[in-house]
């Protein structure tokens, strides 16, 4: 063993194994070992077993293997993706089991914080390094400083910064960053190590479509071994394999994720058969219990008016009877046997449905009529920034179900307009005016009290609604029975989503106005899904931020629109 490394194999026996890995790096988002390591790069687990902390098993006997290639992990929220990776990575132990890495590993969370006085530098484990440099350049260095320096160093930060598509110094602080420059200065350190495996957790979120297209550039070009837990279908599409986590097993499928989605969809068919086999079994076999039963009674009723005229001898009787008892108990235990069969085969059929169909959310009907007008801005100028506002004399109006994309990169303007529209900021100059009810969802659905019980959640939102109406609205959006007594803050990214759209939705009346902020950001495949084919059925208009062009391609907006142009652009359908 050296320094800073934790081994990751058998909890029972460490001293058996040889693979180690560093849990103390310089870099809050590196994890690499220097140690020479004859094995070919991989990770694998053994018979490993994860629960949460009230109990509930995420993982139980997982075996599975990763070598060189590109691996997506997929699953609905709350089944233990970012589990796997923290995993993999050493944050977590195995409760029970074995976890096997060999080779170095690099990883990145979802959200990249910078802290106080943190420099792109920092991210690269290099401000020291630069510092000899910038000393040395200054005459200030001494001789042991020099024959250390890495002369190479700032070219080869430039050239992983520009891999991603920022051209910034590494003296940049991290807090004059968006979230999403962030991500990718982040995801260039990675990069940086020539890491054997990246562990990317959700790396296209709070991205614009010029970074998230940096990153899927970057995973298709990766020659090592990267493990990427995502929901982004146009990265997805660039895996060699996606392995997919439900509470009932982790299947590994081949492909991206269109061949994801087609095995997906044989998966569906055969279970929805399965369902119906055996549910017409399980009536089968209830029908003929019931005519077995109804024979029996017939039989019984003949037997006791043949003894009560008593024809035939009581010994003949008894033995007749004695035969009936037996034959008859024997069926009864055959029925049962072939009864609970039945219910097992159904239950079993009904399990492995509630895993592969589809979530639903059911949006109440709002009755908005055509031509109606929704919103009107005219010549608004606002922003944060008073002597320079990021909006300038915009004009827009939506009338009717009208679909509209406010697109843009990152740092255009996109969140400012929903502040201004919605009343959060007031305008410069200029008139917003909204003429309908509307409900304003953002990605952190700030709306929902963490303390609180989504039931609750929504009657505080809805405070007319009784406790029935509330557990109604939230069984729209697949929180049924039990679920609805969840606390909020135990939820996951998208669960939050959910309920939140459930809190707003549920509403009476139904807002006609439903605006979206990067609302597929934590979705599962599953959610966005629903949430694609509830906007579909919605009556109302719809004003979204997106950089998923998947998604903005299953909305298909009216039209879409950059804060920064004085008009919106029409899209021709």
């Amino acid at each position: 063993m050296h320094g800073d490394c934790t081994y990751l194999g058998s909890i029972a026996q460490p001293e058996t194994k040889s693979t180690w890995i560093c849990t103390s790096p310089p870099s809050p988002f590196r994890f690499r070992c220097e140690k020479d390591c004859p094995m070919p790069a991989s990770i694998s687990f053994s018979d490993l077993s994860w629960s949460i902390p009230d109990g509930h098993p995420l993982f139980t006997g997982l075996s599975l293997t990763f070598g060189p290639g590109r691996t997506g992990i997929v699953g609905r929220n709350g089944t233990g993706k970012s589990t796997l990776l923290r995993l993999i990575a050493g944050e977590l132990a195995p409760q029970v089991g074995q976890i096997r890495v060999s080779g170095s590993l690099a990883m990145m969370r979802q959200d990249v914080l910078g802290a106080p006085g943190e420099t792109i530098a920092d991210l690269f484990g290099a401000r020291s390094a630069l510092d000899v440099l910038n000393r040395a350049d200054a005459g200030l260095a001494d001789a042991d400083e020099l024959s250390e320096a890495d002369w190479t160093l700032p070219a080869r930060i430039e050239a992983a910064l520009l891999r991603l598509g920022l051209p910034i110094a590494p003296q940049t602080p991290l807090a004059s960053l968006s979230g999403g420059q962030r991500n990718r200065a982040a995801l260039a350190a990675l990069i940086f190590t020539e890491p054997d495996f990246l562990l990317l957790d959700e790396p296209t979120n709070n991205l614009d479509q010029a970074g998230r297209l940096a990153v899927i550039e970057l995973v298709r070009g990766w020659h090592g071994g990267a493990i990427i837990a995502s929901h982004d279908r146009e990265l997805l599409e660039e895996m060699d394999a996606i392995v997919e986590l439900t509470s009932l097993a982790v299947t590994s499928y081949g492909g991206g994720y269109s061949a994801f989605r087609h095995q997906k969809d044989m998966e569906l068919a055969a279970a929805t058969r399965d369902l119906t086999h055996a549910e017409k079994t399980r009536n089968d076999t209830v029908r003929r219990t019931r005519q077995a039963l109804e024979r029996k009674a017939r039989k019984d009723s003949t037997g006791h008016r043949a003894r009560a005229k008593g024809d035939q001898p009581k010994i003949v009787m008894d033995a007749a009877r004695d035969r009936a008892e037996a034959s008859g108990g024997a069926g009864a235990r055959l029925r049962d046997a072939r009864r609970e069969a039945a219910e097992a085969a159904l239950a079993a059929a009904r399990d492995k449905m509630e895993i592969v169909q589809p979530l639903r959310m059911d949006i109440p009907p709002t009755g908005l009529a055509p031509g109606k007008l929704v919103l009107r801005l005219e010549n608004v100028t606002g922003g944060y920034d008073p002597d320079n506002p990021i909006i300038r004399d915009l004009s827009l109006t939506l009338a009717g179900p009208e679909r509209v994309m406010i697109a843009g990169p990152n740092g255009s303007g996109k969140s400012t307009l929903i502040g201004l529209i919605t009343g959060a900021l007031a305008p410069l100059a200029g008139s917003v005016g909204l003429a309908v009810p509307f409900a304003m969802l953002d990605q952190h659905v700030d709306l929902l009290d963490p303390a609180l019980t989504l039931r609750d959640n929504f009657r505080k939102r809805n405070p007319t609604a009784d406790a029935h109406q509330a557990h109604a609205a939230l069984a729209r959006f697949s929180f049924r029975a039990e679920d609805a007594l969840r606390p909020a803050g135990s939820l996951s990214g998208g669960e939050k989503l959910r309920a939140g759209l459930a809190c707003v939705l549920g509403a009476t009346p139904v807002p006609m106005l439903l605006i979206l902020d990067e609302p597929t950001n934590h979705l599962d495949l599953d959610g966005i899904a629903a949430l694609e084919a509830a906007l579909s059925a919605y009556d109302g208009a719809v004003l979204a931020i997106s950089h998923d062009a998947a998604f903005m391609a299953a909305l298909a907006p009216d039209r879409v629109m950059e804060p920064g142009e004085r008009r919106t652009s029409m899209v021709t359908q």
